[in-house]
């Protein structure tokens, strides 16, 4: 989503690094066109003044005029500006803490991703240890109570038998006592959305609040809708006084304004965004980390997080000990491609990857990783359990016959065995260089082969 604002801003910055010494005149060049980044990527305008009048007020600093790197002592203040604009980093988690069942609603316009947004929110809190409870109240959209059903069976997690022409109000008010009777910690609410916000719609809503008093009421803002999305967040907060945001599609192209605005101009805190289509793509969100994305620093800490969610501890030890008895054989490369693809999309992980996002755009005319790896994934599917192990008895029918169960040509065949026999003998040179291998081959300027 922020490609563009990434690229403007290392645009502003590359300039800022070609002056030796820097004077209040450099930097308020480069605010200016700061503002415009800004701007283009329709970030509200008060917002934008604030902003860069908080930055102007530390950039223009003896600390950081006198230091010996100006320019990254100025990028610096913008990291951090930028996160304290999107928020404090203290007030993003859920807050659980009452009786339970403990309501949660959630609330927003029709096609913000409401209904999908619970059942990702659902699957997160059971991966945290909580028992959710679905509770379809949108009464009104076609099919919405059935989507929620078919949501609920995917993940596992049960949803509140609601009938059509049910009180939105009554649906809730029995899903608590299903709650309390069958030992559910936590209440879902989707309630009902409309394609703008009118009184029928929020007195409702408000009937909710008023019935159950949610300990969170969290708005979907769907952030390809940019301002439009943050006004609406605004008037959801003065009739229901919301506790969080929620904005979804945040993998899409939009320009970023909702995300850098909503804290902003409501003063609510965004608790989580939606990064893909997936159930379990949704991320708590930390706005120290989406700075340093947006200005291209990458996001280490998240990706070790995602690693640790989805690595097997048992599993990674059983494959190292795998690895010291039979080598490095195409049947662990698959399971090491199995656990990157259940970390979501090459891209994805890429961007968190400091300097990764610039090489990602130099591969002009290149398949997407994605594709590459789906491809890779299908030949060695279609090898033998004694091919996977022992790749040298592959011989040429043995490749046609490879290439043809997975759709590829023989020559794809040729160039993943070619780039797999590097891969051994890269992986057989770390593991005699020891714990500091990969350091050492890539300081000698080794090549990853995949």
């Amino acid at each position: 989503m922020f490609d563009n604002l990434t690229d403007k801003f290392d645009s502003v910055f590359k300039k800022l690094r070609g002056h030796g010494r820097l004077t209040e005149g450099n930097i308020q060049d480069a605010l200016r066109e700061v503002r415009l980044v800004l701007l283009e990527a329709d970030v509200n305008f008060k917002v934008v003044k604030d902003f860069v009048a908080a930055v102007q007020a530390r950039a223009v600093g003896q600390e950081v005029l006198k230091s010996l790197t100006p320019a990254q002592q100025v990028i610096k203040v913008v990291r951090d500006e930028l996160g304290l604009l999107m928020g404090s980093g203290v007030d993003n988690q859920l807050n659980l803490s009452a009786k339970p069942p403990v309501p949660i609603m959630l609330c927003g316009l029709q096609g913000a991703g409401k209904t999908t947004t619970c059942g990702k929110l659902a699957l997160r809190l059971r991966k945290d240890k909580r028992n959710p409870l679905l509770v379809p109240a949108d009464i009104y959209r076609p099919a919405a109570i059935e989507q929620l059903k078919v949501l609920g069976r995917q993940i596992g997690v049960p949803v509140f038998d609601t009938q059509p022409g049910m009180d939105p109000v009554r649906i809730c008010e029995e899903a608590r006592r299903f709650a309390e009777l069958n030992g559910y910690d936590t209440l879902i609410l989707d309630t009902a959305g409309r394609l703008h916000i009118d009184d029928t719609l929020m007195g409702e809503l408000e009937r909710i609040k008023a019935s159950l008093s949610p300990r969170e009421i969290l708005f979907v803002a769907d952030s390809m809708t940019g301002q439009d999305a943050v006004n609406v967040a605004k008037s959801f907060d003065e009739r229901l006084a919301i506790t969080g945001v929620i904005l979804t599609k945040l993998d899409g192209d939009a320009r970023g304004g909702a995300a850098l605005s909503i804290r902003a101009v409501t003063g609510k805190p965004i608790k989580f965004v939606g990064m893909g289509e997936k159930l379990d793509a949704i991320e708590v969100f930390h706005p120290d980390r989406m700075a340093q994305r947006i200005l291209g620093m990458g996001d280490v800490l998240s990706l070790i997080e995602k690693a640790e969610s989805v690595i097997d501890k048992d599993q990674a030890a059983a494959m190292q000990k795998r690895l010291r008895k039979e080598g490095f054989t195409l049947e662990n490369f698959r399971d090491q491609l199995q656990s990157i693809k259940k970390m979501g999309s090459l891209e994805s992980i890429l961007s968190m990857i400091p300097g990764a996002g610039k090489a990602m755009k130099s591969m002009q005319g290149m398949q997407m990783p994605d594709k590459e790896l789906k491809k890779i994934e299908a030949i060695i599917g279609s090898m033998t359990a004694q091919e996977r192990r022992d790749h040298r008895i592959i011989n040429g029918s043995r490749r046609l016959r490879i290439s043809k169960g997975s759709g590829t040509t023989v020559q794809d065949v040729n160039q993943l065995l070619k780039r797999f026999t590097e891969a051994q003998k890269m992986m057989k040179k770390m593991q005699q260089l020891g714990p500091k291998g990969l350091k050492g081959l890539m300081g000698r300027g080794g090549k990853m082969p995949f």
